[in-house]
């Protein structure tokens, strides 16, 4: 504790000195009751264990963040008492939300949800939104006055039949407008019989392997409200893989934006943008693709940011447990650094399996720091494996220097002290005090947890949030 309490600030100390809580949990304060719903059923589809997606971004344009949760859906045999919705939360500005979805047209369920991405596609100012899951993804128009219309057939963006899970707006080729990718997860039904899998004679979820991979797709924009699927034209459609999460940053810092796909239980990609509309998979020679025993770890949600300040993007993976959490330090030439254990992410991570996970300069010391959310898909996982829990804590994970983190949940509030299904993750800051927030959500239960700075304004943390929303993942993305 005394260690912790030379890094942190005075603004995170209480009066006679001891660190208060860095984080509040501010979920019923602020009227938020939505709940999560995964059709969890005795047939067991994957798909039951993921889901989640969160968006955190400004949609009426009055300068604060509102709240958008994707809900999941229903199963053949895995049904809702109630009717099933998702949620858009309007920011008051007084701490409190309202739940205005229905009025703005983006509460009905068209797909068993997966992730959100939030950009302005079409350059009219207003943020619009997609939606990832199976069998189509959504695709929904801010017209600028409080309200979303659904555009997805006339963009082109119903990625029909395929169970898509992450999702990243990046700028491709340069032509001012943004365009899509999508990550597609594995070859899927409700139709026929679901895999089987058994563990201590308890009918449970079979591992990833169980279902084929797909390919990614790419949307490139039109530049008229429509979008051209150029998967086959731009090589992405050669990467058949269980993907989850993508992030799009410029790797090699020739001005145009690569992508990192973390995939399950399939290699990692590294795609390189070759500036003539075709990507090249650089994640082998990278040394990203693997772990250091030639095998594809689990890789869930991914994020990128500058870890040891020095200019260069560097790589988060979240993974499966006992694989930890993957950093790649980028050394501006391959391969890349593999600083998972000397980063000591290794250690408090071990047992977890990583979803959401996000950068972020929690303490304002110029350092990005780390917040994951975890939680298991095997119920009966705690007999199979005591040390492992199938409800998990949250982890927050301060920046040291020199790429190192140091464990500081115990300080991080009564949110992080309990265990969660939780899946997707957003950064922002909603209440403009200059300290970045953060919402969770927990599969088959209500978001979990609204979590904000705890009442004190950090100068210098403005930035944060926009930064970190230009990030895309399943799991909460972006």
């Amino acid at each position: 504790m005394a260690a912790l309490r030379q890094f942190l600030p005075a603004s995170l100390m209480e009066a006679d000195g001891r660190p208060e809580p860095i984080f509040s949990d501010v979920t019923a304060e602020a009227g938020i009751t939505w709940r999560q719903f995964n059709g969890f059923s005795p047939d067991r589809y994957l798909i039951e264990t993921m889901g989640g997606g969160v968006g955190l971004f400004d949609f009426d344009d009055d300068g604060r963040l509102d709240i958008f949760l994707l809900n999941g859906g229903e199963t053949p045999r895995g049904k809702s008492a109630t009717p099933i919705r998702n949620a858009l939360y309007r920011n008051l500005g007084n701490g409190r939300f309202a739940d205005v979805a229905a009025e703005a047209g983006v509460s009905k369920i068209t797909n068993y949800g997966m992730g959100v991405a939030v950009a302005d596609f079409d350059n009219d100012g207003h943020e619009d939104i997609f939606i990832t899951g199976f069998p189509n993804c959504t695709l929904y128009h801010n017209n600028g006055n409080g309200t979303f219309t659904d555009v997805t057939l006339d963009a082109g963006l119903q990625n029909k039949g395929r169970w898509s899970s992450g999702a990243a707006w990046f700028d491709y080729d340069r032509d001012g407008f943004l365009d899509l990718v999508v990550c597609n997860y594995a070859e899927f039904s409700f139709e026929g019989v679901a895999p089987r899998c058994e563990y201590l004679d308890v009918r449970t979820y079979c591992e990833q392997r169980a279902y084929k991979g797909m390919p990614l797709t790419l949307y490139r924009n039109n530049r008229n409200g429509t979008f051209t699927d150029v998967s086959r034209t731009s090589g992405l459609d050669r990467f058949a893989g269980r993907a989850l999460g993508v992030v799009a940053t410029d790797i090699d810092a020739d001005g145009w934006q690569d992508l990192f796909v973390a995939r399950d239980a399939s290699p990692n990609l590294l795609l390189l943008n070759k500036q003539d509309g075709t990507f090249l998979d650089a994640g082998v020679e990278a040394e990203v693709a693997f772990d250091s025993n030639g095998n594809p770890k689990a890789g869930m949600g991914v994020d990128a940011g500058d870890v040891n300040g020095d200019g260069r993007p560097d790589i988060v993976v979240s993974n499966f447990s006992f694989e930890y959490p993957s950093l790649f330090l980028n050394r501006g030439d391959f391969p890349f650094e593999d600083r998972t254990r000397a980063s000591q992410l290794a250690g408090p991570a071990r047992f977890d399996v990583g979803w959401g996970v996000h950068f972020l300069d929690f303490d304002n010391d110029g350092l990005l720091d780390l917040m994951l959310v975890n939680g298991h898909v095997i119920q009966v996982i705690e007999s199979l494996q005591p040390q492992v829990k199938y409800k998990e804590r949250p982890l927050l994970l301060r920046n040291v220097g020199n790429a190192r983190f140091e464990d500081v949940s115990a300080r991080a509030g009564p949110a992080f002290a309990k265990g969660y299904l939780a899946r997707g993750l957003a950064i922002g800051d909603w209440d403009n005090d200059g300290a970045p927030d953060a919402i969770f959500t927990s599969i088959g239960n209500r978001q979990c947890c609204f979590a904000t700075m705890r009442g004190r304004r950090i100068p210098g943390l403005a930035s944060v949030s926009r930064e970190l929303r230009a990030i895309v993942m399943l799991l909460g993305q972006n």
